[in-house]
């Protein structure tokens, strides 16, 4: 299967690649350290807790794999160029 190309300007490259970074250390650290906090609650609070931290590390890993993705395919073009065309 061939996969089609994702066409990006320089800047938009970059703000993927800024935002992949982001995600990678400090949101998955955050992320990480709310699933301990909610480890270390009681029985009462960690069920709600625990499951959102959980939802929010599938979303981040998602996006990631997302960026990943994206970055895989892109084709960079000059935003001039492809104004006029």
């Amino acid at each position: 299967m061939t996969e089609e190309p994702v066409l990006l300007t320089k800047a938009g490259l970059l703000r993927l690649e800024e935002e992949l970074q982001e995600l990678r250390t400090v949101k998955r650290a955050e992320v990480a350290e709310a699933i301990r906090e909610a480890q270390e609650l009681g029985p009462d609070q960690l069920d709600a807790q625990y499951e959102a931290a959980k939802n929010q590390q599938a979303f981040l890993e998602g996006r990631i794999a997302e960026i990943e993705h994206l970055l895989e395919a892109a084709t960079i073009i000059d935003e001039e160029s492809a104004a006029k065309s």
